[in-house]
């Protein structure tokens, strides 16, 4: 297994590959600065400079890796455009390249509420309508995947465990980004996740599960 990961430098995605790091899991992580990059990856990670926009970028960025993780994200701006531009468009053409490079398995980090359009969180240029819009992408791509809708995004770890649910069933709570790395990178070789929408909080009194108990409570 070799990884790509989108959105590396990225709160979410720099843990991602961490962990892959870690677990000496070969990753390949696109990156739009090399410099950035370098400054704030680990060494053993691979690095390749181009950008979701841009789908010849990624076609020469992805190289031989096996697998994806979409961790990318439109950061709060003025730009109304953002979100359709990352959050769409970006995983849209990330969704066609891996299925041009035929990639076995695509992980898309997207968000609780994602179906609910008058959601507050609409108000920043309707960001949860077109993260679902790429859901919907993804799921019609004919790719194998995981769709990961994490709740509220935390920088600090605990020791909360992870409860994780079937789509559109938890409307509320919050989870650390190397938990929701956690859940990324388990789901890369376990069938129980395999074609499943998985919401994802941390919750002190959630039972202790394994991952495959976690992965096949998800329907």
């Amino acid at each position: 297994m070799k990884v790509f990961v989108a959105g590396a430098t990225g709160q979410t995605g720099r843990r991602v590959v961490a962990q892959l790091i870690k677990r000496n899991i070969p990753v390949i992580a696109l990156v739009r600065n090399l410099e950035v990059g370098q400054e704030i990856l680990p060494p053993e990670a691979e690095l390749a400079v181009g950008d979701v926009l841009n789908s010849d970028s990624l076609k020469a960025a992805i190289k031989d890796s096996t697998v994806v993780i979409c961790a990318t994200g439109a950061k709060p701006s003025l730009d109304i455009t953002g979100p359709y531009q990352i959050d769409y468009q970006g995983t849209k053409n990330l969704v066609n390249t891996a299925k041009e490079q035929n990639i076995q398995h695509f992980v898309l980090v997207s968000s609780l509420c994602v179906s609910q359009f008058f959601h507050p969180l609409n108000l920043f240029w309707l960001v949860l309508y077109w993260k679902k819009q790429a859901e919907e992408y993804l799921e019609k791509s004919g790719l194998k995947y995981t769709i990961v809708r994490p709740g509220g995004l935390k920088n600090e770890d605990s020791a909360d465990p992870i409860f994780m649910s079937s789509a559109n069933t938890l409307f509320d709570g919050s989870i650390p980004r190397a938990k929701v790395a956690q859940v990324c990178i388990e789901s890369l070789d376990r069938s129980e996740a395999a074609n499943k929408i998985i919401e994802i909080v941390s919750k002190q009194d959630a039972p202790d599960l394994s991952w495959e108990e976690l992965f096949a409570k998800v329907s």
